[in-house]
């Protein structure tokens, strides 16, 4: 395969987002050739070891301001002078594609207020920036066939808009939040976006099935295709018997995540006397500040320690120096949820026994009383009644984490996932893939 995929990202090298990494990668090892195009750069992030095996180019696009609190006119003379070359060239080059475009975005900003009164939404005349830069360097490289992005909402506007200006093709995978909260995707801008798109992918079948329901039947099929993960980094290394049994837990400090039922299960344990430790590993975010308070709260600082994030060698070893790994996802009020959180595939790779809730795609990976616990959301008695089975019982966590393996190994191999993926973007420049690409991988893969 010769002709080039470019990936629209937010953000490339997000710690949290490992899985898109771990795609580029493996999509570069089957064969496909990538530009990679970030929307933002990231500083203070860590850095997974897979970073410095990707080979791709990588253009990060001129920063900006904050939206919040300035005008439209006021934002666009600040930020907009990185952008006018570009925007420039496509206006010179066809001036109808491109008013056509402008003028979508504009009635976008109208359009998709959230009252009739209130100011148009600057995002999209951003997003409109982004794309006229991203589409000028794609017309300048006449080996990119094809766009892509990851999250339906903002980096696949941008990538919408980049089609339209260039005439270059586009998809997008979906995952989480992007899919169910209504003001990412105001109105129809969702169904809009599915029935331009040359296809569509999500990472669940849940989330198959909800996309599914809002298609427009003239719209591209959706795919579900999991993340996968390195099943040759993850693999088993379990603690010696004889050690305090270790809860772990690992996600951003956000609320769907949980945690705070976690912490109140924890309480529950440490009534009923059961030993125990618990870590919970996890990025900033805005729930950081109540699970500490909760910790602090119910004088559970010697048995509950909060770490901030570690790349993804570091969350290996973490893994392996734990008994149980604990995910009490819940679905917000607002729709936001998980999907298949990585981490929990992380877990059931490394053997681990895993307690998590039965909402979202969770229950496609994990078979409750088979390879693990389901327990409803949002309830600290049920979790802590599972925690107590598998604390008690270490032969029931060695049962459970053997299955939970088995069952990774069998649908949830990144290599496997990723070349369907390969052979999507190979079908749609109309390219054939490497005749090695669906070689199977005998070694880890290198980090």
């Amino acid at each position: 395969m010769e002709r080039r995929i470019a990936y629209v990202l937010k953000a490339f090298g997000r710690t949290s987002e490992t899985f898109i990494t771990n795609e580029i990668y493996l999509l570069e090892q089957c064969g496909v050739p990538l530009h990679i195009f970030s929307l933002k750069t990231l500083a203070g992030q860590k850095k997974h070891g897979r970073l410095n095996a990707i080979q791709s180019s990588v253009t990060y696009l001129p920063d900006t301001e904050e939206l919040s609190g300035a005008s439209l006119i006021a934002w666009l003379w600040r930020n907009a002078g990185p952008f006018a070359a570009a925007h420039q060239r496509l206006l010179r080059r066809d001036a109808t594609t491109y008013f056509a475009a402008l003028g979508e975005a504009l009635r976008m900003a109208f359009r998709y207020r959230q009252t009739a009164w209130a100011a148009p939404r600057k995002v999209f005349i951003k997003e409109f920036l982004q794309a006229g830069f991203i589409a000028d360097a794609l017309l300048q490289d006449s080996q990119i066939a094809h766009i892509h992005a990851h999250f339906c909402h903002g980096a696949t506007t941008v990538a919408m808009f980049a089609s339209r200006l260039s005439g270059i093709p586009f998809s997008f995978t979906a995952h989480a939040k992007d899919i169910y909260l209504q003001e990412l995707n105001p109105g129809d801008l969702l169904p809009t976006k599915m029935r331009r798109a040359d296809f569509v992918v999500t990472c669940t079948a849940a989330n198959k099935e909800h996309l599914d329901g809002v298609r427009p039947t003239e719209a591209a099929q959706v795919h579900a295709i999991y993340h996968g993960l390195d099943t040759y980094l993850f693999a088993p290394d379990l603690p010696q018997d004889g050690a305090t049994p270790k809860i772990l837990s690992v996600g951003r400090f956000v609320e769907k995540k949980g945690f705070l039922y976690l912490v109140d299960a924890c309480a529950v344990l440490r009534q009923r006397g059961i030993p125990f430790e618990c870590v919970i590993v996890g990025g900033a975010g805005d729930a950081q500040s109540a699970v500490a308070a909760r910790i602090a709260e119910l004088h559970l600082d010697d048995a509950v320690q909060l770490r901030n994030a570690v790349t993804q060698e570091e969350l290996r070893g973490i893994y392996a120096q734990s008994s149980i790994f604990a995910l009490p996802c819940q679905i917000l009020d607002n729709g936001d949820r998980d999907g298949i959180p990585n981490v929990l595939a992380e877990a059931m790779a490394m053997q681990l026994a895993v307690v998590s809730t039965n909402i979202s795609g969770i229950p496609e990976i994990v078979h409750s009383g088979r390879n693990g616990i389901l327990v409803p959301p949002k309830d600290a008695l049920a979790l802590a009644d599972a925690l107590t089975e598998l604390l008690q019982d270490p032969a029931r966590r060695r049962t459970l984490g053997a299955a939970a393996r088995s069952t990774i190994l069998e649908v949830f191999d990144s290599r496997t996932n990723t070349l369907r993926l390969a052979q999507m973007f190979a079908n749609t420049v109309g390219e054939r893939l490497p005749l090695d690409a669906a070689a199977p991988v005998t070694e880890a893969l290198p980090c």
